[in-house]
Parts: structure tokens; sequence; C-alpha cells
């Protein structure tokens, strides 16, 4: 185990160095993604901001309801589908992540079980799809994408930058085809997926990635009850020791051991119990056997508020509950104690310790064993706490955001562009088995022909392989292995098929040739880290024998080649990868025609003409890739056509959602202007000295005027026509607004401007002082542009006192800035001007003693340089006198 460990993956809470130079901040999200609610972490490295957060909306709230509505041509995603869902709830979509990958009548019975209200149609796949006021029917990898998008998109608000990797937390129960659609809906959606991780496994790494476990090993349950489901995993949290910069350290690890769930057991069936409870109350009030859950609207009310009163039952004794306008103009007030709570959901406590027990009974522990059970949902405490005999449930992690801040640190770890230095080993399993059956003509039922792919809890992601003898095109067909409970709505246990064709047709080619062994089909699977399994690919495996003639000089050794080729092909395939599968892709290359690859010894036998020659069995082992046709069985994914359809669709919806939104700013923005202005008007007398009374009551009609057709024809305008409108009023109200700040800011301008003449000549005299050096005709230039720049603001002051006030300025607070920056910045340079080095004469003993260096270092050089060629010399100019010096020259080298 512990060398899948070493390969598994190191996680971090702290960020600390970039593996690209480049200047772009790496951000990565994470997305945990519920019935009813979202939330959104982010991992990012730019400064200034926490390197892992939880993203606000704009609401300020720390999740975001999953939801997507179509109202008025409009879509709404989010809080703004939120705020309408009383009033209009067959217009918004909830419990779409619920919904992906189901069949139509799975779709229809949940919906109806609590009282949704959707226009549902079957569409061509048998998945349901949602139908708008407009005629328009999305599905719910549309719906879903929307949902993802938006939550992408507060992210990318938190950065202030753009995201495009995430890894997305999911159910443990879901199956191939929701996994595919979440998938399916985050490309949708713009999203790069890095993986997908069950929900337990990002509260494990949240846990585990600031505690040691070193000195013990320990068992936790993760508990969570959601919204419509509840499961419990079995983690174990472990350490073991590596290698780290020669030193050896401790590395913590745990390991997904068992989950359970029911996935029809969550927080809404308890509200649901209390809606039915209330509208029998309010039926029996009201009489004449009228029944309010025929009123969709009214539903929607009461279950609105009976979640609020659930809330407040979860810390107190009784809780109220009030609706106005119930059900034709009927008000509804009414209260329940905890007490009654607990007995309508009696049976409903029970169940929910049912995943508890299912974990220790196949883990061969006890209560006692366990040495945590954290509770990431919390809708249920009391009936666990009582069965555990613990006066209170553990508390180690943010029960409401570990899933996502752990799901970031996966994300960060995934990413290219983040490193991390605290590590922790995780390794997930798969939350089911997965079974192999192939079927053709001529193959029997048997072991070989129906096997155990991937054992339930098989540690992802893993490649796989499987070999058979078989001469004819077939099928092979994937399925949840039966010994234990299926996805959600799905029926029945295959979900793909894959027509593997080309054997048949590779069999008659070959099948006249010397065959030393019947032809084999190779399937290679793979389980990846989302979870997924499939058939990748599938090859042809050749072997032939023929009879060879090579000279007696190379049939030793290519006698000793052939035996070792032979013990490697007589090795079986196995299912599991190991380094077979390693030598098999690096021979897959090979195929039909490429025979010429193997041993050729024609060329030796013409080098060899004459020679004596023998023949020698020769083995050849080749593949031919075969082709691969998927289909999927059940509602399955959307195809490449709906594909390309929606996103055509999704990109429309967006243009139209950024043009609403900008012109809701505009608006907003005209509005605002109309209201400050007015009050600008009415409030500062000062106004009316740079303004005419004429010029001020025209201003004030324009904006009555433009606030008129806001609040008529300017409720449907369109955002060029309120940007039309705002700028007609700036261009009437900006000059007069600039005339009024003057009146104070030139001023304040004047006064600076003389206060830094007046220091100009004191800053001179400073330089005559302590910097003699400096310039003559550069300080001179100084007090010329001093001077001008005074006679320059007389001129303009006298000109300013001859301007009316009600036109524009002949000089500006910012012109005379602008004029006293200039002169600052050529005081600035006259001012670096250094001090230049005084010269230093030097005495004649020492001159001639450095005039005797520089000539010993110059006959050093010529040395230098003349060495190589001393070290290529012949023998008759080393035996020269001259070469008595050449050892010290090399011991100077």
């Amino acid at each position: 185990m512990r060398s899948g460990v070493v390969a598994s993956l190191l996680l971090t809470i702290f960020l600390v160095i970039f593996l690209y130079a480049t200047p772009v901040e790496p951000a990565v999200a994470s997305i945990d993604l519920g019935s009813e609610w979202m939330k959104v972490a982010v991992v990012n490295l730019k400064p200034g901001q926490s390197p892992i957060s939880i993203v606000i909306n704009e609401m300020s709230k720390r999740k975001s309801p999953a939801l997507v509505a179509f109202n008025a041509g409009n879509r709404l995603v989010g809080e703004e589908a939120a705020g309408i869902t009383a009033r209009y709830p067959s217009k918004v979509y909830s419990q779409v992540r619920d919904m992906i990958g189901k069949p139509y009548q799975y779709v229809r019975d949940l919906i109806d079980s609590l009282y949704l209200p959707f226009d549902l149609v079957e569409d061509s796949r048998g998945a349901a799809g949602f139908k708008t006021d407009d005629g328009v029917v999305y599905s719910a990898e549309e719906l879903l994408a929307m949902i993802l998008r938006y939550g992408m998109s507060l992210a990318e608000s938190h950065t202030r930058s753009p995201i495009k990797d995430a890894v997305i937390a999911i159910p443990p129960y879901f199956g191939q085809t929701e996994r595919r659609g979440v998938l399916q809906a985050a490309q949708l959606a713009g999203i790069n997926v890095l993986s997908l991780i069950h929900e337990h496994s990002g509260a494990a790494l949240q846990y585990g990635i600031d505690k040691d476990f070193s000195n013990e090993s320990r068992h936790v349950i993760f508990y969570d009850m959601g919204s419509r489901n509840t499961y419990a995993a079995l983690v174990h949290f472990s350490a073991y020791n590596a290698k780290e910069f020669g030193k050896a350290v401790s590395v913590n690890q745990f390991q997904v051991k068992d989950v359970r769930w029911k996935t029809n057991l969550g927080g809404q069936n308890m509200e649901l119990r209390l809606v039915e409870h209330f509208a029998d109350e309010f039926n029996k009030q009201l009489g004449n056997g009228v029944d309010v859950r025929n009123s969709p609207k009214a539903m929607a009310k009461l279950k609105k508020q009976v979640k609020r009163t659930k809330e407040i039952l979860s810390a107190n004794t009784i809780a109220p509950l009030s609706v106005e306008s119930l059900y034709d103009e009927r008000d509804f007030r009414s209260t329940i104690s905890r007490e009654k709570f607990e007995e309508l959901c009696e049976d409903l406590w029970e169940q929910s310790l049912a995943p508890v027990k299912e974990v220790l009974k196949h883990s061969d522990l006890k209560v006692n064993d366990i040495y945590a059970v954290e509770l990431i949902g919390g809708a249920t405490r009391a009936k666990l706490q009582e069965f555990l005999r613990r006066n209170d449930l553990d508390k180690h992690i943010d029960a409401d955001e570990a899933i996502a801040l752990g799901s970031s640190l996966l994300a960060a770890n995934l990413s290219d562009g983040i490193k991390l230095n605290r590590k922790l080993g995780m390794i997930d399993g798969s939350s089911y088995g997965f079974m192999v059956e192939l079927i053709g003509s001529d193959l029997v039922k048997d072991e070989s022909t129906q096997f155990l792919l991937v054992p339930r809890m098989k540690k992802m992601p893993i490649k796989l392989f499987r070999s058979i003898k078989h001469n004819k095109d077939f099928v092979v067909s994937l399925s949840y292995e039966s010994a234990y409970e299926l996805p959600p709505g799905v029926f029945s246990g295959k979900f793909v098929e894959y027509s593997v064709s080309g054997l048949t047709e590779t069999t008659e080619r070959y099948s006249a040739r010397n065959l030393s062994s019947p032809i084999k089909a190779t399937m290679h699977f793979s389980l990846s880290r989302s979870g997924l399994v499939s058939l990748d690919r599938a090859e042809a495996v050749i072997e032939l024998s023929e009879w060879v003639e090579v000279p007696k000089s190379i049939n030793t050794a290519e006698t000793n080649a052939t035996n070792a080729l032979n013990a490697t092909e007589n090795l079986n395939l196995s299912t599991e990868g190991s380094p077979m599968d390693i030598q098999d892709s690096k021979k897959e290359s090979l195929n039909t025609d490429n025979e010429t690859n193997s041993y050729d010894v024609s060329a030796e036998v013409k080098d060899n003409v004459g020679a004596e020659t023998e023949k020698v069995l020769k083995k050849r082992t080749f593949k031919v890739p075969l082709k691969i046709v998927e289909k999927q069985i059940g509602p399955g994914v959307l195809s490449k056509e709906m594909l390309f359809e929606v996103k055509t669709r999704l990109e429309e919806l967006d243009k139209k959602d950024l043009e609403r939104r900008r012109t809701a700013e505009l608006k907003n923005s005209l509005e605002e202007y109309i209201y400050s202005t007015r009050e600008k008007l009415d409030d500062n007398e000062e106004i009316k000295k740079i303004s005419s009374e004429e010029e001020l009551r025209s201003f004030a009609e324009k904006l009555s005027e433009v606030q008129d057709w806001l609040y008529t024809d300017g409720e449907d305008a369109s955002a060029k026509e309120f940007e039309e409108r705002l700028h007609s009023l700036k261009a009437i109200g900006d000059p007069i607004f600039f005339r009024l700040s003057e009146l104070t800011a030139r001023p304040a301008a004047y006064e600076s401007a003389r206060v830094y003449l007046g220091d100009i000549q004191k800053i001179v005299d400073n330089w005559e002082k302590n910097k003699p050096w400096l310039p003559k005709s550069r300080v001179d230039e100084i007090l010329s542009d001093a001077d001008k720049f005074k006679s320059w603001l007389q001129d303009k002051e006298a000109l300013q006192k001859e301007t009316s006030h009600f036109i524009n300025p002949a000089i500006t607070s910012e012109e005379i800035y602008d004029k006293v920056s200039e002169l600052q910045d050529k005081i600035s340079s006259v001012n670096r001007v250094p001090k230049p080095k005084p010269k230093v004469e030097k005495a004649p003993k020492e001159e001639e003693s450095i005039s005797k260096e520089n000539s010993t270092n110059a006959s050093n050089s010529n040395s230098d340089e003349n060495s190589t060629q001393k070290d290529q010399s012949t023998e008759e100019s080393s035996s020269s006198p001259s070469s008595n010096v050449e050892p010290e020259l090399h011991d100077e080298l």
C-alpha cells in the first residue's frame, strides 16, 4: 500500500512557490455542488488575498442557491432566482444536480414528491427536459452548466482574474452517467475540470491537512445528512516514513476504507413531513374540501416558511410558522414543538443510523474503535450521539465548508501553477464495483468472458488490461457489480457497450500464415481519478513463426535473442497494470504494415556470400489496433450534435445576460446621477455664484424630463438609450460642477504656487552655500523659469478676474499644478548633479612601480596566449633551451 501512497496526491495548506516564471498569478477553484446550495472556494496566490478562502456572492453570503430561473425573457441564476421562487415556483428550477443522468420517469416522480410544478418533457435520450414559458426545452446538463458558470463567475470576481481550472465535489453514490453528465455540464460552462472528488474525501483532506498521525493512526467516520441523501464514510488516517532531501520524514496519509449511503433520506424528507402536517392543518381551517397541495404557489410559500421553522426548532423547543396570503387571500399561523417534530420524523431518525451501522459492520470495527465522528451536514445529531454513546460529536472541521476547502487543496495540487509544501497522501476508492462481459460468436459464458474488472473501493486512478484468445469481432459490456445497490434512478446494471471490430478481418489476413499461437485480443481499461471506468483501446496480438536462413556466424546470438523473446512473449497478460503493460505499450506502434521492422537477415546474408548458413525458426509478435464504437445504455450524455446546439444557445444567453447587466448598471447610474444632482442643486448655495438662474432652471427641467422618462418609457429601454440620456445630462451638469469645484480649488492652487515660488530663492541660496559645483548656467535657468512662471501666473490671475464665473474659467487649478510640477522636475534634476571627484597626483616612484606592474601583467598575458602553442610544438622545439621555463608556466596555469 505504501508504494501506492508514495504515488498518491501531495497536498498542503500553505502555498509558496510558482512553478512558472510567468507574471500571471495562478488561481484555481473548487465547487461543492449540493442539491439546494453551492459553495465555492478558491486557491489564489495574488498578493493581499488569503491563499485559500470561501467565495462570497453578491449578497455577501458564503453559500449560494443552486437555482436557475427564466422569467420575462430573462435568465436568473443563484440569488436572483431565489428572489422569485415564492411568486413563480414553476419558473425556478431546483434539485438540478439530482436530475443529471436520470430517466424521465425518475425525474417526474421526484418533482411530484417535492411539489415542484415544472413542465417536463421526455427528450430523445429518454431523459427529462424542462420546458419554459417561451417553449424552449432545456436539458438538466444545460441548467447545471448555468449554475456552475455562476459559481465560477463568483470565484473570478473574488480573485479579479479569470479562472478556468476547478475540482467539483460530488456525492459518493453518483454513477457513471451522473459523473459524465457533471463533466459535460462543466464543459458547457467553460470549466476545465481537473478532477471530480467525492464529498467525504474533500472533508477528509480538510480534516487531516493540519494534523500529525506519526504517533498513532486513527479511524474517523465522516457523516453527512444533506438535503436529499445521507452517507457515512470510514477513513483511516496514518503516517509513513519517506526520504526527502536525504532526510527521513514522516508523511501523513489517509485511505477511504468504505462508504455507505441512503439516497432517499435527507433534510428535505423532514421538511416534507412538516409541510404535510401544516397542509393538513390549514385544510381543516379552510374547510369545503379544499386541498392547498393543489396550488403550486401556496406550496412554494409553505415550504419556504417550513424551512425557517425547522431551523428554529434546532435550537428551541417550540417554533412558530406564519404565511401571509397562503391561499385564497387567507393567512396561516401555527406553531409546532420539537417533541411533535420528532414524533413526525421518528422513522427517519432510525433510518439515519443505517449508513453508520453498515460501515461498522462491513469493516469489522466497533464503536470504540472509532476515534472521531465528524458531522458534515448536521441535519441530525441526537440519534447519532445516542447510538455512538457520546455526549457530543466531533467538531474538528467546519461542517458547512469543509468539502469546498478540502477540494480546493486537491485543485491546487493538480494545477500546473502552484506548488505545495505540506504533504498528505490521499487514496480514494471506487464507490461501485464494475463487471465486464464479452459477447460474440464462439464466446462461451465463463470466467474468461464474465469477470470482475474493478472491485468496490479499488483505488483511483488505475489502468487495467485483459487478453482473450479469440478471432472474431465481439462486444464488451460494462455493468455495475450486482452484489451492491445500483445508483439512484438506474434500473439496469449495464451502462455501456463497446463494439470491437477488425479482429475478424485480421484473422482472415493472417490465418494462412504460420501462427505460433492463437490470435489474442487485448483490451485496455482505465478507472480515472473522477471514478469513470472505460475501455480505452483494443488490439489484436499476432505471433508468427517462420524458418529463415542465417549465417552460422550469427546463429548463436540469434538463437539466444529468439529464446529471450519467446520467454517474454509466453508471459500471461494480467488484468492489473504491471511492467508487462508498459512493455506492451512500447510495442503497440507495430502493425501489419511494418513487418519489416522485425529482424532482417538478408543484408547479413549478402555480406556473407559463400559462408555456411542454416535455417532458424524465427518468431515475431506485433499488434493491430482494433476499432471501438461506444454505445451508452440508458439516458446517457448529450450527443455531439446536441452539445453544439446547446453551446450555441448558452453563448446567446450569456450575451443577453451581459447586456441585461450592463443595462441595469446604466439605469442605476442614470437614476443615481439624477438624485445626487438634484441634491447638489438644492443644498449648495455656492452654485449660484458660478451659474445663472436661467441655466440652473433649464438644467432642473432637463433632470425632471429624464426622470419622467426613466419611470415611464424608460422601463424597457436599452442600454444605449440609458447611456445617451446620461451623457446628455452630464454635458450640461459637468461644466457647472467643474466651475463649482474651481471656486475653491483655484485659489488653493494660487496660494500653493506663490509659496513654492518664494521657496525657490531659498533653494538657490542653499545651493550656492552647500553645492558650489552646480553649473551656474543651469541655476540661472531655474531662476529664469521661475520669473516666467510668476509672470504667467499674474497674467492669468488678472484675466480670470475679468472673466465671468458663469463661463469656463480662464485658468484652472490643474494648469497651475502642472506648471509647478514642471518647475519641480527641473529643480530636482539640478539638485541631483553629483559632486566631482578630486584629482589625485601620483608620486614619481609610485608611477614607476605601477608601470613595472603593468609591464609584468602584459608579459604574463602574452605568455598565457602562447601557452597553447607551446603545448603543441614539435620535439625539436621542445628540446630547445627555452623549454626549460615551460614547467613554471604550466604550474601557473
